[in-house]
């Protein structure tokens, strides 16, 4: 009798979703990852993106295990792990050159590229959309069957679907009725590359790191980025959901989202020039980069803090779909990876089967303890990032941010150094 193989598919094909196809592959484990976008260019690879930065006990770990460390460390260097925390008038409450913490960054298209050309291209499909997903029980195998419809692209049926899918996971509706919700803050992002030739003073002020300037409730923070740029992030606090369109400015270029952004006193009129000039330079050029193309304004969401579904046959969550957060702790793509890592591991553990009610039946009792053990981690970093958000975005943020910073700076002199910043 031929040896039984599972039919599995993950859904999403961003960094959970690949290293999770890459993990599996080294095992022997055949998946299918479907993806909604079409495959990157290298050109588009290239191009700044945000800053991730990777953990010890979960992103390193799952890029060493992935067998990327040598392609990892050849990527970084764009930005290093610098910090500085300064004031909306401009007064430096903290620096450190990375010293408090080791936790390497690296550009998120960086990470793709580098999961992309190791990944066999043949087990993803780009340009697939799931429109629909079906659960059923085979009633000639006793096995449950998950059905993706793909639609101009037919269907497919598989004994074991994970959503890697992200924010508006269509796998988690088999899961969970919960939705993302929004967080209370936005992000407009733009960028300056070639930023040492255009605008070196700019450089002296965000440094080779990360810049967070806080207060008032909102932010302009900074990172160093791939073809030396400076990635610039003005967070706003509002609870409007939709304040991009209440303040006019959808379908506004980045230069002509500046005016508002700079002249409102609630927002950043009255932060230093300096500051204020960081702004105004990441806003041109992000449109003279991209002429004509509507600013980069998006609301925060995250899902209900200790997220839980009931475990169901056949299907799994990992990343964003099970536990969306916002950025404010750095652990949503480390969290990802970890989940694949974990899973991973379950899925190489599972004993030979006769057929797929009898694997279905025996990944039962590990799976269980995978989500429970992914959930009780995931709620732990959605409550510091909770904690975090509402400190970085309160009316003293600075201070606040550099008081979190002089507890882990006291503790390394007492000769007890944190795992983490």
């Amino acid at each position: 009798m031929p040896l039984f193989r599972p039919r599995i598919a993950i859904v999403g094909g961003g960094p959970s979703g690949l290293a999770l196809g890459q993990l599996l592959h080294q095992r022997g484990i055949r998946a299918t990852i479907y993806e909604l976008r079409a495959k990157s260019t290298q050109e588009e690879l290239a191009k700044p993106s945000g800053m991730l930065d990777l953990h010890e006990e979960s992103g390193l770990t799952a890029i060493r295990e992935c067998g990327l460390w040598n392609g990892f460390q050849a990527a970084m260097g764009d930005c290093s792990e610098s910090m500085r925390v300064i004031t909306p008038d401009g007064a430096v409450l903290h620096t450190d050159e990375g010293e408090l913490a080791f936790r390497p960054e690296i550009a998120r298209n960086a990470l793709t590229n580098l999961l992309i050309q190791n990944v066999p291209s043949d087990i993803i499909k780009w340009n697939h959309k799931i429109t629909t997903v079906r659960s059923n029980r085979n009633a000639t195998t006793g096995a449950t069957e998950i059905t993706l419809d793909l639609g101009a692209n037919g269907a497919a049926a598989y004994d074991f679907v994970v959503g890697a899918d992200g924010a508006w996971s269509r796998i988690r509706k088999l899961l969970s009725d919960a939705e993302p919700f929004y967080s209370g803050a936005q992000y407009v992002t733009a960028t300056v590359r070639h930023v040492s030739t255009k605008y070196p003073h700019l450089v002296e002020l965000s440094g080779s790191g990360t810049l967070c300037a806080l207060g008032g409730g909102n932010a302009i923070m900074t990172q160093r980025g791939p073809q030396d740029s400076i990635q610039v992030y003005a967070a706003v606090s509002t609870p409007h959901e939709h304040w991009a369109a209440a303040a006019g400015l959808e379908g506004k270029t980045a230069a002509e989202v500046k005016t508002t952004l700079l002249g409102n006193e609630r927002l950043f009129r009255k932060w230093a020039s300096a500051l204020q000039d960081l702004l105004a330079a990441a806003c041109d050029e992000e449109t003279k980069d991209n002429p004509g193309c509507e600013a980069d304004i998006k609301p925060y969401y995250m899902l209900p803090v200790g997220h839980r579904w009931e475990y169901r046959t056949g299907a799994t969550l990992v990343g964003d779909a099970a536990h969306l957060m916002t950025p404010w702790a750095g652990e949503g793509v480390n969290l990802a990876l970890w989940d694949s890592l974990d899973l991973a591991h379950v899925l190489a553990a599972i004993p030979e089967a006769a057929d797929a009610a009898a694997w279905q039946a025996a990944l039962e009792p590990r799976m269980r303890e995978f989500e429970e053990a992914m959930l009780v981690r995931a709620q732990v970093k959605a409550e510091e990032t909770v904690r975090n958000k509402d400190m970085f975005l309160s009316e003293n943020g600075a201070q606040a941010m550099a008081d979190f910073f002089k507890v882990y700076e006291d503790m390394a002199a007492a000769g007890s150094p944190p795992q983490g910043q």
